[in-house]
């Protein structure tokens, strides 16, 4: 793959997931699924078709050595990644978890900063004080537009599933130096499955399949094809010709791609506070991701 390749590979990626956060609120929050059960349909239908990826084109053998990066990646990309995310959804809105998420630059170099040696300079940390106010804004003056909504709780998930997503980042990195990601991509989704069956299956159990009407089979289907089979595949390929920082960079773009499409969807509405909020995170990733001199 080419580096132009793998900046295309992680524009779409983050299309998919900016387009993610409507659809998944939508059967979230319509009661069509539980948050819990719909990451078990997430991970094992992934689980399956990166299974059948490997049956079409094989892959080469993955060191036993290695196995414990593969548990890692799952615990952080799948595990802990997916049931935070699903379940903070529940109680924020889109813009506002799309916002969050533009943290994950900022993680991901402070973690590069202890894991591989990279140096932080006075404006990154100025940077990273900006994108914790801006997402503090959104934790303490967001407001429910529905009701059930918990805006400070699902706000805090949805810090934990970016935190989770970057360290994720530079595991699968690490793994990625070693191997071609159809080797190890499948191993991540079988363990992951088996880590999120026990939070989801009562809520799985109960869902009426006969209830879904097209909009929420594509709902459910764009999530589980392209919010994980697609983004899961791309990301790993897009980081063979990138840094874990660059790739993580792409994330700026999830709040205008999220916020137009619920905005247009009627999921969610635009005020004061998300627009200034989203600024201060702007102005931090700015900040941190400006080359040092």
């Amino acid at each position: 793959m080419s580096r132009t390749a793998a900046i295309i590979a992680a524009i779409i990626v983050q299309i998919i997931y900016g387009l993610n956060y409507t659809f998944a609120n939508d059967v979230i929050d319509e009661g069509y699924v539980g948050p819990f059960g719909f990451i078990i349909l997430r991970a094992v239908g992934a689980c399956l078709l990166f299974w059948i990826l490997e049956l079409i084109q094989p892959s080469e053998k993955l060191a036993p050595k290695d196995f414990k990066l593969v548990v890692w990646a799952a615990i952080f990309g799948v595990g802990i990644n997916m049931l935070c995310f699903f379940k903070g959804l529940q109680y924020t809105t889109p813009i506002h978890a799309s916002v969050i998420m533009t943290i994950v630059p900022i993680i991901v170099l402070i973690l590069s900063s202890f894991m591989l040696n990279e140096r932080l300079t006075t404006i990154r940390v100025a940077g990273v004080a900006l994108g914790f106010i801006g997402a503090l804004i959104l934790s303490v003056y967001g407001k429910a537009s529905q009701a059930g909504d918990n805006i400070p709780l699902g706000n805090f998930l949805i810090f934990i599933n970016a935190a989770s997503y970057s360290y994720y980042l530079i595991i699968i990195k690490k793994l990625i130096n070693r191997y071609h990601p159809y080797t190890f991509i499948k191993w991540l989704f079988l363990i992951g499955s088996f880590m999120v069956m026990p939070f989801g299956y009562s809520e799985l159990s109960i869902v009426d399949w006969g209830s879904f009407n097209g909009y929420i089979w594509f709902s459910v289907l764009f999530v589980v094809v392209g919010t994980t089979f697609l983004t899961y595949l791309l990301n790993p390929l897009a980081l063979t010709k990138l840094k874990a920082s660059t790739v993580s960079i792409f994330v700026y773009t999830q709040p205008v791609i999220a916020g137009a499409f619920a905005i247009a969807m009627g999921s969610d509405t635009l005020d004061t506070i998300k627009v200034v909020a989203t600024l201060l995170i702007f102005s931090g990733v700015f900040l941190v991701t400006k080359p040092s001199h």
